[in-house]
């Protein structure tokens, strides 16, 4: 039995707080995390207040921890004590479910998230995670820096994979903050010409310096109609309302909207455009283990950061409070 040392909100909206409990006996597909950095998402807020209606309290946030490996159950053979890893918003998942058997393992029909009811998250020193949920870290990739890319990383990485974003292909990243600045950067590597779309001018040298080459003012209705018909994908990571129906009139020919943002309200659309130009529309969320393993060796491999912000676990409120204030640029990371 190991003591776990933790910070949990005591209910809905309230101030973490520091918390212990005690893990079970080691599964034999267990695996036993040392925590040493946990990035902090937007999710973390959601169900911390509660938003949802389904989180359980006390309730222990972080999905996005790099450390070490402590211990390992009797069947776990692709990670070791000792070794570094990581792991993001899934903890468990069946292996045997037609979506696990495909090697969408993100999609299984009985998916655990790292933060869902009866598991508590990486706010603390130790996690448990099963399986191949748990990913080894490439030895060139900095730990302390890694977190984020096991949630908001696989989130804009993952459909340059599923959907088939070509080398050649024209870009638009929507929106840069945490999951776009690093949309920028993958889509540079990839070999595509990337355009961001940002309405902060604040951002536009540095949305440059990440790896766009050109930037368009996202509120401008007028730039925006220049760029009629100039994209073959667009990746949007907002989460605010928009004029979709504009924002689709810069897709090419069979070009595609993808959204990775997540909307709170219904997105009105005129069909027709979509019909007489084979436009697509299309969503995912984060990506299986492989996915993610691959992502990783590609940002090793392309120099590819997080740009983070870091404070102490035990200022993690003034952290949480930092991220709600919409500040953060553009990832905040907990570190032990």
């Amino acid at each position: 039995m190991r003591t776990v040392k933790a910070f949990a909100a005591p209910e809905a909206g309230s101030a973490l707080e520091p918390f212990e409990y005690e893990l079970g006996p080691l599964g034999s597909n267990d695996i036993d995390i040392k925590v040493e950095h946990c990035g902090l998402c937007h999710t973390d807020l959601s169900l911390r207040d509660n938003v949802w209606g389904a989180t359980q309290f006390p309730f222990v946030g972080g999905h996005e921890a790099t450390g070490t490996v402590i211990d390992i159950g009797a069947e776990v053979t692709h990670v070791k004590i000792g070794d570094r890893v990581g792991l993001g918003g899934h903890s468990h998942y069946c292996m045997s479910c037609r979506q696990c058997l495909d090697g969408d393992h993100n999609l299984c029909e009985s998916v655990q998230s790292t933060v869902s009811p009866g598991r508590h998250g990486a706010f603390a020193d130790i996690v448990r995670a099963t399986g191949v949920s748990v990913i080894k870290l490439p030895d060139d990739l900095d730990a302390k820096d890694a977190g984020p890319l096991f949630c908001a990383g696989i989130t804009v990485f993952n459909p340059f994979v599923k959907f088939d974003i070509k080398p050649t292909d024209r870009i638009a990243v929507l929106g840069i903050g945490g999951l776009g600045h690093l949309a920028l950067q993958f889509g540079k590597a990839w070999g595509c010409h990337v355009t961001a779309l940002t309405s902060s001018s604040s951002k536009n040298e540095e949305a440059m310096a990440l790896g766009a080459h050109a930037v368009i003012n996202s509120r401008d209705p007028e730039a925006l109609a220049a760029a009629a018909g100039s994209f073959d994908v667009i990746l949007s990571t907002v989460d605010v309302a928009l004029d979709w129906n504009l924002i689709i009139s810069m897709l090419k020919r069979k070009g595609r909207l993808h959204f990775l943002g997540v909307q709170a309200v219904p997105a009105e659309l005129q069909l027709m455009p979509l019909m007489f130009l084979q436009l697509s529309l299309s969503s995912s969320l984060v990506g299986s283990p492989h996915t993610i393993s691959d992502m990783l060796e590609f940002c090793a491999r392309h120099d590819i950061r997080v740009v983070t912000e870091h404070f102490p676990f035990d200022k993690i409120n003034e952290a949480l409070a930092h991220l709600e204030s919409g500040d953060a640029r553009y990832r905040i990371v907990l570190d032990s």
